[in-house]
């Protein structure tokens, strides 16, 4: 059977069922593992399927994968966008890591950096750098989100309001063709605008999975950001808007 043919039975089963696993769909034509794993990332380069750990979901414009499956996904591209964002942030700097997977791969990137001072309203965060000796963390207060250890709020936003960042780095969950940043929950969008007026330079790190995405809310345009590292080359008309912004994209090296 061609992947022509397989293509949109394996959409039929993901609407029906909501998730598909390499496992069923290879049993159910017959087909190797690699033969299916293939076909997942075909559909989800086309942004008609969304990989996760063992399959992959249908795309969501309303509501985000769990936070687990994110931490899965494109974990490689991840840590090398990581590494090309840690490598432009100075020792002695204060800076701002807000949620996300990306941004945690950014603080273990850290990890070898002096006297820093790293503000944060994510958890994990704050755990990864609470092991670097020569860095002071300090957690914003807030609500606390159980599904990823973020704070967001009000209280949040009032915390970040009384520093100013040399450098803040930021996260988002879709990036579309006109330069809009975007995210799911509103509140976490207030949090990511606080952060940009308070940064000195803004950083953004978003792998290949986020230009492929819709999400309801918006955060900023890329035109407020003066670094973008993400793993993939990003479409010609938004790399041209970004030149007029002067927004510099780093495809970083995987």
């Amino acid at each position: 059977m061609s992947q022509t043919i397989r293509y949109p039975e394996i959409l039929e089963i993901a609407r029906r069922d909501g998730k598909v696993t390499v496992e069923h769909l290879a049993e159910h034509f017959g087909v190797t593992l690699q033969t299916i794993r293939r076909d997942l990332s075909d559909l989800a380069d086309s942004g008609r399927l969304e990989r996760v750990h063992g399959g992959a979901v249908l795309p969501s414009g309303t509501t985000n994968i769990g936070y687990e499956e994110r931490r899965r996904i494109n974990a490689e591209g991840k840590a090398a966008i990581a590494r090309a964002c840690a490598a432009q942030i100075p020792d002695s700097s204060a800076i701002f890591l807000n949620i996300g997977t990306s941004t945690e791969a950014v603080a273990a990137e850290l990890m070898h950096h002096s006297n820093l001072l790293v503000v944060t309203n994510n958890m994990n965060v704050a755990n990864i750098l609470s092991q670097n000796p020569d860095c002071e963390v300090i957690v914003t207060g807030g609500s606390l989100r159980q599904s990823d250890g973020g704070l967001i709020g009000d209280i949040t936003k009032a915390s970040i309001r009384q520093f100013k960042f040399d450098i803040g780095v930021i996260g988002c969950s879709a990036i579309d063709i006109d330069g809009d940043i975007l995210d799911f929950d509103v509140q976490e969008v207030g949090v990511s605008q606080a952060i940009l007026k308070r940064s000195r330079r803004r950083m953004l790190v978003a792998d290949q999975s986020k230009f492929k995405r819709t999400a309801p809310a918006r955060i900023a345009s890329l035109e407020e950001i003066d670094m973008v590292f993400t793993d993939r080359e990003v479409h010609p008309d938004l790399r041209a808007r970004c030149d007029d912004w002067q927004t510099r994209i780093v495809n970083a090296d995987t």
